[in-house]
């Protein structure tokens, strides 16, 4: 068995990983169980006031947390990100794109800076990061203790189905899904795992930056939710699964929720 195959106990150790979105619900949840695993874990997100509770609590836990407070729809604050966490932790081995925004509404009445801010940051956010942020998994897959290297692209249901009033959102979320495929199967070969994760309903905050009629209609839309804590487990599986391993995708819903 290859010595990078070996399972353990921590089987991040030694290796670093940058999560986007991580103030809080799956991103906050992912930083933590990859820690957890031994990884080192960048923070990024806008709230720094959450991100500094988190680290406090990684760091209780005898993990090692690096706070980032960065808006990465902003393409410097995005590369600024990733180079401050090879430069402050040493390297790059797993990134977890899953900062993003759910703005629901019909097509009619919706303002279309909405339509802006999903495109800006589910799209555009994770383009930076990425961008920024291949040249270091590509190194990681060459000479890290693991001699492979990833990248999580959280995405939903909706980029599979599109809905009445989901319509951009879906928009996003396909487009998330189709250039994780294509660079899945551009980088394959070099040991940089690309993989898309694609939860249904879960409980986080998601849904409450919606306007005040959006969220009226959404009630008993669904009576059944994944935890954050579902989603971090997934991504979990995925990045530590051993060097000839790939998960590519990942459909998680609540047992309840039909489509």
């Amino acid at each position: 068995m290859d010595p990078a195959d070996e399972p353990t106990s921590r089987p991040l150790e030694g290796t670093v990983a940058l999560v986007t979105g991580a103030s809080s619900g799956i991103g906050a949840a992912t930083a933590s169980a990859l820690a957890t695993s031994g990884a080192a874990v960048a923070l990024a997100a806008r709230r720094r006031d959450r991100l500094e509770h988190l680290a406090a609590d990684i760091r209780h836990r005898g993990g090692t947390p690096l706070v980032l407070e960065a808006d990465v729809t902003d393409s410097e604050q995005a590369a600024d990100a990733v180079g401050r966490t090879v430069a402050e932790l040493g390297r790059l081995d797993t990134l977890v794109n899953n900062a993003g925004v759910m703005l629901l509404g019909p097509a009619t009445d919706a303002p279309v800076s909405e339509w802006q801010r999903m495109v800006e940051l589910n799209l555009l956010g994770l383009l930076y990061c990425a961008k920024a942020a291949l040249p270091h998994l590509l190194r990681a897959a060459e000479d890290g203790p693991r001699q492979v290297a990833d990248m999580v692209n959280v995405s939903s249901v909706a980029g599979r189905i599109a809905r009445p009033g989901n319509g951009v959102y879906s928009l996003t979320k396909h487009g998330v899904g189709a250039v994780s495929e294509s660079w899945r199967q551009e980088l394959a070969k070099r040991y940089v795992r690309v993989s898309l994760v694609e939860p249904g309903a879960t409980a986080t905050e998601l849904a409450s930056h919606n306007r005040p009629e959006v969220l009226e209609g959404m009630r008993g839309l669904f009576t059944q939710f994944l935890e954050a804590g579902d989603i971090a487990d997934a991504v979990t599986y995925i990045v530590t699964r051993p060097r000839h391993v790939a998960v590519n995708e990942v459909l998680i819903r609540p047992t309840e929720q039909e489509r």
